[in-house]
């Protein structure tokens, strides 16, 4: 599974993280996931018990990634800002957070989307996906190219960590929402 975990957080990264924290943060979540109790016996300063949603090798993992990865949100507004926020100065983004502000989610979801694969098209743009189970927050996401989205929805089951494209999660499941029910 470290390998796995290794190739995932590499991937979600997208070039944000070095190869030691990586490492790092993939050997902690194989331990954690390989034995809980042991994983918090050796780091009592882990906040973890076991009404959290989520497994403790997951939880170590989302909760060790840097917010230029993870994004965490109660609206797209305060999402995308952070996104905005991640790339720096360097980049500019021709969507403005506050545009999103009064727009339902779905259209939020699809310009976001639109802006992100205009971004790096060596990699094909990025794709927002959501990952793992929002704990504190509406929205999690991380950005992924959209050359390697196919490999992280694969290891993201491999692992057990939830992964999915955010638009096209948000259209099927607002699609499955407005068909009849017989």
């Amino acid at each position: 599974m470290k390998e796995q975990l290794l190739e995932l957080i590499r991937k979600i990264s997208s070039g944000c993280m070095g190869e030691e924290e990586i490492a790092r943060i993939a050997e902690e979540a194989a331990q954690a996931y390989a034995d809980p109790q042991a994983f918090l016996a050796t780091n009592p300063d882990i906040n973890y018990d076991d009404s959290f949603p989520i497994p403790l090798g997951e939880w170590v993992v989302v909760g060790s990634l840097p917010e230029t990865v993870l994004f965490q949100a109660d609206t797209y507004e305060e999402l995308f800002q952070q996104i905005v926020d991640s790339f720096g100065q360097d980049v500019s983004f021709v969507l403005k957070s506050k545009q999103l502000a009064k727009v339902e989610p779905i259209k939020a979801l699809n310009r976001i989307q639109v802006q992100l694969s205009s971004l790096y098209p060596e990699k094909g743009g990025y794709v927002l996906v959501d990952f793992s189970e929002p704990l504190d927050d509406e929205l999690q996401a991380v950005l992924v190219y959209t050359c390697d989205l196919e490999d992280v929805l694969k290891l993201a089951v491999d692992v057990g960590i939830y992964a999915a494209p955010a638009y096209e999660s948000l259209r099927a499941e607002q699609e499955e929402a407005s068909r009849p029910t017989a």
